[in-house]
């Protein structure tokens, strides 16, 4: 089966025309060497005498012979390891393809469970494989996501639904005045209205994370942007007698879509101002780490335990303490798709008490010329 493939093979007909080619330069150039000697000889033996002229005859039947024997044998050989070559390498290559190609096969019959097989050899066809079953593991992943936003949209939109349907079904089956007709219009509108809030986020996030917004960036300043955000919430951090401490810095640049950094800043504070304890502080710092901006927002609540802290940033996902509290679950997942389309990476860590979350940023070009002082700026809150 395997040596059937490899003489179809289109490596093997094109390792052929290679060997037909350079076998033609090569006795092409024998030949002009052996036609040249042969006139050579020839006019040599024009002006000899007669007994150099036979003389020269014999050598010439001579050379005549072995140049034809060489010939003879240099291109059986060569003919010969050309075609082994030829085959072996087809081959090898047929055999990578064929165990891609099973692989494949199981994967579209099984499921993505199976990965294509790596040799450890380190050559172009590991790292083909390689390259697949990175492009396999992330599609399972995709997958994992889907069916577990699927889940929790099934499992946090019923409840809401049900309440409607109830509602629905109350007004369609009992007498009510217009004061409590207006009231269950209200509070279904109101429901639906959380329930399209929930799919615009999901919808805002899918957009975010195919990188739609990249036409949108441009160098902003992120310590004023920060203290826009910190201005905005001022009003709701007093009602919880929580106080916004913004650490005054000099501007920090970093490239970005603007609305996507505001919404995520946002997010953050909104966060630790809704978890946060009351009489407490917030601190939001914004400066240069060593290897680029650092937004840092600290809250006093009651954190985020360690073996959580990966699935927070998951769509829909909630710890148990928060699940009676308003929210979809959706915040901290927008926060992680605009760092993800920023190159920010997110660091959560203990405040004690309470949570860190700090934003690393990418360095701008211009940042590494300018040689900012990390003590010039204030640390970490």
């Amino acid at each position: 089966m395997l040596l059937s493939k490899t003489l179809r093979s289109s490596t093997l007909r094109l390792a052929f025309i290679y060997v037909f080619v350079f076998s033609a330069l090569i006795f092409g150039l024998l030949g002009y060497v052996y036609w040249s000697t042969l006139s050579y000889l020839y006019e040599k033996s024009d002006r000899a005498t007669t007994a150099e002229h036979t003389l020269l005859l014999d050598d010439l039947d001579r050379f005549r012979a072995k140049i034809a024997m060489g010939l003879g044998t240099g291109a059986g050989l060569f003919l010969l390891l050309a075609t082994a070559a030829g085959i072996s390498t087809s081959r090898r290559s047929v055999a990578r393809i064929e165990a891609i190609n099973s692989s494949s096969r199981k994967i579209m019959r099984a499921g993505l469970g199976e990965r294509i097989p790596v040799r450890g050899t380190g050559d172009e066809w590991d790292g083909l494989a390689e390259n697949l079953n990175s492009m396999l593991d992330r599609i399972e992943e995709l997958v994992e996501t889907n069916k577990q936003v699927s889940d929790n949209i099934a499992h946090d939109l019923r409840t809401p639904l049900a309440r409607m349907r109830g509602r629905l079904e109350r007004a369609c089956n009992q007498e009510l005045d217009l004061r409590q007709y207006r009231s269950l219009v209200n509070n279904t509108i109101a429901e639906l209205d959380e329930i399209l809030r929930t799919f615009s986020s999901l919808l805002r996030i899918s957009r975010i994370e195919a990188s739609e917004r990249l036409a949108g960036f441009r160098p902003l300043d992120l310590s004023g942007l920060t203290r826009e955000v910190v201005e905005l919430f001022e009003p709701s951090a007093e009602e919880k007698a929580i106080e916004l401490k913004l650490s005054e810095t000099r501007p920090i640049y970093v490239v970005g879509d603007r609305d996507l950094l505001f919404d995520a800043v946002s997010n953050l504070i909104d966060n630790a101002i809704k978890h946060g304890s009351k009489k407490s502080k917030v601190g939001i710092a914004v400066r240069c780490g060593g290897e680029g901006p650092v937004l840092s927002i600290a809250d006093r609540g009651p954190g985020i335990p360690v073996e959580e802290r990966n699935n927070v940033f998951k769509r829909f996902y909630r710890l148990e303490r928060s699940r009676k509290g308003p929210g979809n679950g959706l915040g901290l997942s927008l926060v992680a798709a605009v760092a993800h389309l920023h190159d920010a990476r997110i660091e959560l860590a203990d405040n004690a008490p309470g949570l860190r979350i700090a934003l690393h940023f990418p360095c701008l070009e211009s940042e590494l010329h300018d040689g900012y002082d990390e003590r010039s700026n204030p640390p970490l809150p």
